[in-house]
């Protein structure tokens, strides 16, 4: 391959490195700032309201064998990729894909789906906020029956809680359907205003200022969560609640739906598909050890998952016990659990609002570095699209950031009405769904691995960290992760089911059908860019092959002189 000559490409450029892109580029601090910013992205309120529950769901101890398993063939291949290429390419979701021009639309993908996520995503964080700056205060307002927005139904026992009727009536405001907008909630366009604006100044000056916040932001919620286990251990029934969790089932293992939710909860807990983690890569120093990073965050977020779970049940086998119920008539997933089960159980404790606020800010903090640095990653994506020599270029990144923030903000106003929460659960089950991260996560290891080639993806992160990772890898990202991630699709696909909010409500077809559109828009990014470049290419097949392929060569070519 280094007889082929590409004389007319190094005619454009002083340093060959220019067209790597590893001259001007800002990097991180330290390497610690680009784990503290993974860890903080990818270590979120999935962790924490989601993995338990699936957890006990699916067997108990027994759904690590799964969970495992996916993480060696799913998430650990996936999430080393996506750093790698950021690091090599130093381009951020988008303009990383010049490794193969054909197949750009993964990018713009991985765009489409993190903007969807910074859209909703910071809802939670505004509720979050709502609950917490109402914990200061001796008696919790979720606590009793006797405020106005209570109704006759409201008991203070689980099945009709008070912090179901909080949420739903004072928080959300709910309405009796998506065709119900409603009024718009003034506390929560608040919450919601306060939320962006801490986003904007956390991610404004770009990842030297962003490095330094995370350390707060992915650390604090570690010492809240080590802080409410030695709490909830030691609680009745706490020990009842943690061998629930545990407790093993093996005929799970025989369970279909057991496998197919441990490779869902990698992808969505691993924040794979995304583009961030490749913007967040790009900022590297071009010889970090990208392959060492990978399977240490992998620990770190498989393990905070693990014990979050210890956290959450051992309270909700003290609110069981306290209340004289199976644990099972408490244990919730999601939304449910952050704002109706564990606010329930706090009003249980000594000192509830004590517990209120650590909670609560724990859940804002472990929410917050998630949405900035995801927003960060859709910020550098697009920054990296604008021509170099183009006048938006000259646009300063604040300006930018701030465009992006308020842009989002206005999108949300749909969700901050009495038909919101129908919008979210929108968003949530069709645009960032497992469907989505699972056709962009195929897309991307069939590129790389078929397109790129495996072994020369292998030799370019050898020119990095210094040697070949193990064959592993290539064998994951050829064969292995591409048909796990098709065979998970598929079965997504075979047994979709219609969305249902809160086992009653149905969404009507036109609901569905945006829901839809929400998912494809991103899906379709793929193929659709795949026929707009072969339409735009003149001339013979093969000519049009060198076009659409010559980028990649050229790169790879480079870096063989570059050493």
């Amino acid at each position: 391959r280094n007889q082929i000559n590409f004389r007319p490409c190094y005619s454009c450029v002083c340093d060959p490195r220019t067209v790597l892109g590893h001259s001007d580029r800002q990097t991180w601090s330290s390497q610690m700032d680009f784990i503290m910013s993974c860890v903080g992205f990818a270590v979120g309120l999935g962790n924490v309201w989601r993995f338990p529950y699936l957890c006990y769901k699916n067997g108990g101890g027994v759904f690590l064998i799964p969970y495992v398993l996916m993480v060696f063939v799913g998430g650990i291949p996936v999430f080393f990729l996506e750093i790698a290429l950021g690091q090599f390419m130093k381009q951020g979701g988008v303009s990383a894909w010049n490794i193969a021009p054909l197949f750009k639309g993964l990018g713009l993908a991985s765009m489409v789906i993190v903007f969807f996520c910074n859209t909703y995503y910071i809802m939670i964080l505004a509720w979050g906020l709502y609950f917490l700056v109402h914990s200061f205060t001796f008696h919790l307002p979720w606590a009793s029956c006797s405020h106005e927005w209570n109704t006759p139904n409201c008991t203070l026992d689980f099945s009709r809680a008070s912090t179901f009727f909080s949420f739903r009536r004072k928080v959300l405001r709910l309405s009796g359907g998506l065709d119900e907008v409603g009024d718009i909630n003034s506390h929560m366009v608040l919450c919601l205003l306060a939320t962006w604006v801490i986003v904007y100044f956390c991610i404004w000056k770009g990842v030297k200022f962003t490095g330094k916040v995370v350390y707060f932001t992915a650390l604090f919620p570690y010492l809240v969560l080590v802080v409410l286990f030695f709490h909830g251990v030691s609680l009745p029934g706490a020990v009842s609640g943690i061998v629930y969790y545990l407790k093993p089932d093996w005929s799970k293992l025989r369970d279909a739906q057991v496998w197919i939710d441990a490779a869902t909860q990698i992808f969505y807990s691993y924040a794979i598909g995304l583009g961030a983690l490749t913007a967040l890569g790009s900022y590297n120093r071009f010889n970090n050890n990208c392959y060492q990073d990978a399977f240490v965050l992998a620990l770190i977020n498989s393990g905070t998952s693990v014990f979050a779970g210890f956290v959450v049940f051992s309270v909700l086998g003290f609110m069981a016990a306290e209340q004289g119920v199976d644990i099972s008539k408490v244990s919730e997933s999601g939304p449910g659990l952050a704002f109706i089960a564990y606010p329930k159980a706090v009003t249980l404790m000594p000192v509830p609002p004590l517990w209120a606020v650590l909670f609560f800010v724990m859940l804002l903090v472990l929410g917050l570095d998630s949405q900035f640095v995801g927003v960060e990653g859709f910020v550098t994506g697009l920054l990296d699209m604008l021509p170099s020599k183009s006048y938006f270029s000259s646009v300063r990144r604040e300006v930018v950031v701030a465009v992006c923030c308020i842009t989002c903000f206005f999108i949300d106003l749909s969700m901050v009405t009495e038909g919101g929460m129908y919008v979210f659960q929108l968003f949530d089950y069709y645009s960032a769904s497992g469907i989505t991260l699972l056709w962009q996560a195929f897309w991307e290891c069939v590129v790389v691995a078929w397109v790129y080639g495996a072994d020369r993806f292998m030799d370019d992160v050898a020119r990095m960290i210094g040697y070949r990772p193990r064959p592993y890898m290539k064998w994951c990202w050829s064969y292995i992760t591409p048909l796990v991630c098709m065979g998970v699709f598929l079965f997504h696909i075979v047994n979709y089911k219609r969305l249902v909010y809160n086992g009653v409500y149905v969404y009507p077809w036109w609901g569905e059908m945006l829901g839809w559109a929400l998912a494809l828009s991103s899906m379709l990014c793929i193929p659709l860019t795949i026929v707009y470049k072969l339409l735009l290419c003149k001339g013979s097949l093969i000519k049009v092959s060198v076009h659409l392929f010559q980028t990649s060569y050229i790169k790879h070519i480079l870096a063989d002189q570059l050493g």
